[in-house]
């Protein structure tokens, strides 16, 4: 493959993939206890460039991605009044009871189930340090103690704001009753970095055109040669 091509052509597959980790950041921008993930890029590395033996320079070779993470980052806490929403301020997650397993999440906006045990969005039970499901009183108050709050190790995103990890102990944060953690995206900021990024995509659009108008020239000129 032409050495253009391939830097144009890495270009904008690094670009897709922060496209799609920005768009996905925007539609969780009012997601309680939301972490965004972000991949880092970096160089493939130099060519070194010669011609008739001599070294001329060297070129980079385009964009690799590097591996993706979820920034932890604890965000502020928002006061709503709401009995059953909880903060965390500080680290750790709070623990629920997923049909696959224990989950983590730092998005306290629970509720109360049909049987009376604290529940996430989803309907998995809220679990205390313990261990146990919450049952949540007559009155509908349940007080910030009951619930666990855990130091997790390893986390991993596992989709709707839930993570998998290895509990290692009670967390340093506290839990706060009547708050929601904001969600970690900065909505005006990935705006800004998604019409930056569109604008490198379109970069790497108009290099693979102009090079393969480059190359349909040269093989025509070639085609005709002695004719």
């Amino acid at each position: 493959m032409d050495l253009g091509l391939q830097i144009a052509a890495s270009g904008m597959v690094a670009e897709q993939a922060h496209q799609s980790q920005l768009a996905n950041d925007l539609a969780n921008a009012s997601t309680p206890g939301y972490k965004p993930d972000e991949t880092p890029q970096q160089s493939f590395g130099e060519v070194l460039l010669g011609s008739e033996g001599r070294p001329v320079g060297s070129v980079v070779q385009g964009v690799a991605l590097g591996k993706t993470f979820t920034n932890l980052n604890p965000s502020g806490l928002q006061e709503t009044g709401e009995p059953l929403d909880f903060g965390i301020a500080g680290s750790g997650f709070f623990a629920v009871q997923s049909a696959q397993g224990v989950r983590y999440t730092r998005d306290g906006q629970f509720t109360t189930s049909a049987t009376g045990q604290l529940t996430d969005a989803n309907g998995n039970p809220v679990l205390g340090q313990g261990g146990a499901p919450i049952q949540v009183p007559a009155g509908g108050h349940v007080p910030a103690s009951a619930l666990g709050v855990f130091e997790l190790s390893g986390a991993a995103k596992q989709g709707e704001n839930l993570f998998t990890g290895t509990s290692t102990g009670k967390a340093t944060g506290t839990v706060r009753q009547g708050a929601l953690e904001s969600s970690a995206v900065d909505a005006a900021k990935v705006m800004v970095e998604m019409i930056s990024s569109l604008r490198s995509f379109q970069s790497g659009q108009q290099a693979i055109q102009a090079i393969g108008q480059t190359l349909q020239a040269a093989s025509t000129q070639v085609g005709t040669l002695g004719g």
